[in-house]
């Protein structure tokens, strides 16, 4: 659910050290540029032994600088200039090594140097750990690791998995397209720092008998982008998701469920922990009444099995009516009629802003068109990308929480 071009105009000093994951930042190279970015490379002489300057010169368009001697800034002072251009400092992969140099403020080498030189009020540091598992986990790499972070930079990872020496844990590179998510986040602004926000996303499936049930068109693609969007924000985000074929936000914490009563169980008890409460899931409005145990079988007779259906549990409202309920957000996923619709149902449901859209022409899409509705009127946020959208919505939502 990435946004093609959501670091455009965005320029960024990634730094290699020295590490087997430097095959990883190759892709990264590209990626930051898949989603609009300008990359200036700068390696360690250590990283040119994993792979070379002319690969990365290759991939980024522009000359790779690795010595602090390096004469081709006008003043002979690389380490000042590559950084006074730049919206962010990536240094992927950031070995046990490299991370001890910043710990005790070295500066022996080009990209030590610009770390250390860079405008520490403006220019954020990011750094991707890479090492082996036992690198990782010793006393002096946490000791390290916790010094950076406290000196202002923002660690990355690592993550658990198979590693390059053939052991397994703690210490692999993240993803190329995993890093890229993390920069695009760390650059949005933080307008919900310190709010948690609770959001349902995607169908409910109501069981008939084992293998059928009623459901509905929802992807949960609206509501995986507002949970991705939120916390991007800064917010404490957890997402009730119904059943979807989708990757959880990173950062965000997961409550998986089928059914709507299943959904209500989940929220109710979540609800008044938190501040911002999002309804963008599709809920059933009604299940069959006693669920067969069995599969129903066709009996020949041409006879259709009779359902009694009884109405689910209103999720919104019941959130809406707690004696201190959180900011709530409505969706209304309408099929004609969309702002008279959308009008009642934020009434009806006793909430203050509801985000209206026409399900038919964007169940399953990437994109979207949304109308916010509240009691001082009505506004469009015109078609766009979901994550777009969801970005804009979490601005709205934020403007209007209550100030501290």
């Amino acid at each position: 659910m990435s946004e093609a071009l959501d670091l455009q105009g965005r320029h960024v000093v990634l730094g290699l050290s020295g590490g087997i994951a430097c095959y990883k930042s190759a892709e990264l190279v590209r990626e930051l540029q898949r989603h609009g970015a300008t990359v200036q490379v700068v390696m360690s002489e250590a990283a040119a032994q994993f792979i070379t300057p002319v690969t990365m010169q290759a991939l980024s368009n522009r000359p790779v600088f690795s010595s602090q001697w390096d004469a081709r800034q006008h003043n002979n002072m690389a380490h000042i200039e590559l950084s006074r251009e730049a919206d962010a400092l990536l240094v992927a992969p950031a070995s046990a090594d490299f991370i001890a140099k910043l710990a005790q403020g070295r500066g022996d080498d080009l990209l030590s140097l610009l770390c250390l030189a860079r405008p520490i009020d403006r220019l954020p540091l990011l750094l991707a750990p890479a090492m082996n598992r036992e690198m990782w986990a010793h006393p002096a790499t946490q000791r390290n690791a916790a010094q950076v972070v406290a000196d202002g930079a923002m660690l990355l990872g690592p993550a658990a998995g198979d590693q390059a020496c053939g052991e397994v844990g703690d210490g692999r590179m993240l993803e190329a397209t995993e890093l890229c998510e993390e920069l695009v986040a760390h650059l949005q602004p933080k307008l919900l720092a310190g709010q948690r926000v609770l959001i349902t996303a995607g169908p409910t499936f109501e069981a008939i008998d084992p293998v059928r049930g009623i459901t509905n068109l929802s992807s949960g693609k609206m509501g995986f982008a507002i949970a991705r969007a939120a916390a991007e924000s800064g917010a404490e985000v957890t997402l009730v998701a119904g059943p979807v074929a989708l990757t959880t936000p990173r950062h965000v914490r997961r409550i998986d469920v089928q059914s709507a009563l299943q959904m209500h169980e989940a929220v109710m008890p979540l609800a008044g922990q938190h501040e911002v409460f999002v309804a963008t899931a599709a809920v059933a409005d009604w299940r069959v009444q006693g669920c067969s145990e069995h599969k129903l079988k066709k009996d020949g007779s041409g006879r259709v099995p009779n359902f009694e259906m009884i109405e689910n549990p209103d999720i919104l409202a019941s959130v809406a009516r707690l004696p201190k309920p959180p900011y709530c957000v409505g969706f209304a996923a309408e099929s004609h009629d969309l702002a008279k619709h959308a009008r009642e149902k934020r009434l009806r449901k006793g909430i203050p802003l509801i985000v209206g859209n026409l399900g038919p022409a964007t169940f399953g899409q990437d994109h979207n068109a949304l109308l916010l509705i509240d009691g001082q009127g009505e506004r469009e946020l015109p078609h766009a990308g979901k994550l777009a959208l969801a970005r804009e919505l979490v601005r709205e939502i934020a403007a209007r929480l209550p100030k501290p």
